[in-house]
C-alpha cells in the first residue's frame, strides 16, 4: 500500500508537471519587444519595452504555470523565471 501511494504522487507530479503552459518569451521585434508563445511562430503581443513586455510575459507565465524566458536585443537569452508548480524548485537567488 505504501509504495502505491508512492507511485500514485510521482505520476499525480509528473502529470502536473506536463500540464504546464507553453513558456513565454521576451523578444526582440523590429525595434521593440514582443511576448512569443514558445514554437509559436506568430507573436502575442508587442509592447515599446522590455520592462513591459516583462510585466506581460510574467502574467501569461503565471495564468498558464509556465516560464518567462527573457531575451537581450541580440536573441541570446539572459534570464529565466519559473511560476509553474515545480515540486523541487531551484533555490532562487536573484529574488
Amino acid at each position: 500500500m505504501v509504495y502505491c501511494l508512492s507511485v500514485c504522487n510521482k505520476l499525480f507530479h509528473h502529470n502536473k508537471i506536463r500540464q504546464m503552459g507553453k513558456n513565454q518569451h521576451v523578444v526582440p521585434h523590429d525595434g521593440r519587444w514582443a511576448i512569443r508563445g514558445e514554437g509559436n511562430e506568430r507573436v502575442t503581443k508587442i509592447t515599446n519595452t522590455q520592462a513591459e513586455a516583462i510585466r506581460t510575459a510574467r502574467e501569461i507565465a503565471i495564468n498558464q504555470q509556465s516560464e518567462v524566458v527573457i531575451h537581450r536585443s541580440n536573441g541570446q537569452i539572459r534570464d529565466k523565471d519559473s511560476y509553474g508548480n515545480d515540486p523541487y524548485p531551484p533555490k532562487d537567488t536573484k529574488h
